[in-house]
C-alpha cells in the first residue's frame, strides 16, 4: 500500500456504493482505484462518473489484483460471505455492507477467513460509529439502570408498490437473503448489541410476505433488569423516536439509521412536595463529516494501526447480531436458500 494510503476496489454498483464513496472521499487517506461489475458497460460507466481508473468484470482477477489493498462489498447480502471470503484469501482487507452475510454459519466462516489471513474485517454499519452514536455511549450513566431500550424505523418502500403488482425486487426477494430485518430492521438491533450484548430471550412477531421474507416485525429482547423493543417495517412508515430508558432519565434519539440529535432528559425531581419539571438537555455530538465518513476511516483505521477489529462495531458484535437475525427468521419462517 502506499504511504497513508489505503487503495480501494468496490463490489457493486448501486445507489450505497454511491454514497460510501462520497464520505469515504472526505479521508484523504481513501484511494478508489477499481471497480467490479459483471458487464464491462457497468463497470465503465460507474467507473466515469467516480474518476476510477481501473475495472473488472472478474471478480478473481480483482481479488488478485496487486492494485489494491482493500475492497469495499456492497453486493446483495446473499453474495457477502463468498466474495468477502475470496478477497481475504488473497490478503485483501474487507469492509462489507450490512448485514454481514446471511446468517450465523456464513458470518462465522468469514471471521475465519478474517483471522487465518491476518486481515481486517468490519461490518459497515454506519450509525454505530457516528459523533451522536459516540454521545449516548458517553452519556449513558446518566440514566441510571437502564430498563428499557426502544428502538423504532419504518420506511414504507417504493419496491413495495411494485410488489404488490407480482414484481419481486431484490428487497423483497429470499433468494437475494433480503427483507425488512436484514434491509433496515438490522439498525435498531445493531446499536442494541453494541450497548448492551447478547440478550437472554428473543420474542419475534411479524408479517411475512407471499414472496417468503418479512414485511415488518415486533422484537421483545430480555436481559437482566431491562427489556428492548424493536420495531421494523417496509410495508408501513413511522415517526417514533428511539429511546433508552433509565431509572434516573432517558436518553432520546430522533433516528436510529441516521441520528441527528440526541437528547439527555433527567427524571423529574420533587422539592417540597411538588414535582419539578425535567428540563431536556441537548447532548447531540454535531458531524463534521458525511455519515459515510466515519465508518470507512474508522476501517482505515484498524487497517494502519493493526488493529483488525473495531471495538464498536466488532465482529463480536456482528456475530451476535446476526445469531439474533436468525432466532428472529426462525420465529417468524423466513427461510433464505443461502441457509441450506
Amino acid at each position: 500500500m502506499t504511504k497513508n494510503k489505503i487503495r480501494f476496489g468496490v463490489v457493486g454498483t448501486n445507489f450505497i456504493s454511491d454514497w460510501v464513496i462520497g464520505g469515504a472521499r472526505q479521508d484523504e487517506r481513501f484511494e478508489l482505484v477499481a471497480v467490479y461489475s459483471r458487464t464491462q458497460e457497468t463497470a465503465d460507466a460507474f467507473a466515469q462518473k467516480h474518476n476510477i481508473p481501473h475495472t473488472f468484470t472478474n471478480l478473481n482477477e480483482m481479488a488478485e489484483s496487486a492494485l489494491i489493498d482493500a475492497v469495499y462489498i456492497a453486493s446483495p447480502n446473499f453474495l457477502h460471505a463468498e466474495q468477502s471470503i475470496l478477497f481475504m484469501n488473497q490478503g485483501k482487507h474487507v469492509l462489507c455492507e450490512k448485514p454481514l452475510a446471511s446468517n450465523t454459519k456464513e458470518v462465522k466462516a468469514m471471521i475465519a477467513a478474517a483471522e487465518k489471513n491476518n486481515v481486517t474485517l468490519m461490518e459497515a454499519m454506519k450509525p454505530t460509529l457516528t459523533p451522536n452514536f459516540l454521545s449516548v455511549k458517553k452519556n449513558l450513566h446518566r440514566i441510571g439502570q437502564v430498563r428499557r431500550y426502544f428502538s423504532c424505523y419504518c420506511q414504507y418502500s417504493s419496491r413495495y408498490n411494485q410488489f404488490k403488482e407480482g414484481i419481486v425486487l431484490n428487497a423483497f426477494n429470499p433468494e437475494m437473503s433480503n427483507g425488512a430485518m436484514m434491509d433496515i430492521g438490522i439498525y435498531t438491533l445493531y446499536p442494541l448489541i453494541v450497548l448492551f450484548g447478547r440478550p437472554q430471550r428473543v420474542d419475534a412477531s411479524g408479517v411475512v410476505l407471499s414472496s417468503g421474507v418479512d414485511g415488518q416485525g415486533a422484537v421483545n429482547l430480555l436481559y437482566d433488569g431491562m427489556n428492548a423493543t424493536i420495531l421494523y417495517s417496509k410495508i408501513a412508515n413511522s415517526s417514533l423516536p428511539t429511546e433508552i430508558q433509565g431509572e434516573d432519565g432517558n436518553i432520546t434519539l430522533d433516528r436510529i439509521n441516521l441520528i441527528g440529535s440526541v437528547t439527555y432528559s433527567p427524571r423529574h425531581q420533587a422539592a417540597s412536595g411538588k414535582a419539578l419539571p425535567a428540563v431536556p438537555e441537548d447532548i447531540s455530538s454535531p458531524a463534521d463529516k458525511d455519515e459515510y465518513y466515519y465508518e470507512v476511516a474508522e476501517f482505515i483505521d484498524l487497517i494502519q494501526t493493526g488493529k483488525k477489529v473495531s471495538e464498536i462495531n466488532s465482529l463480536e458484535n456482528s456475530l451476535l447480531t446476526i445469531e439474533v437475525i436468525d432466532e428472529v427468521r426462525r420465529q417468524l419462517g423466513v427461510v433464505y436458500p443461502a441457509d441450506n
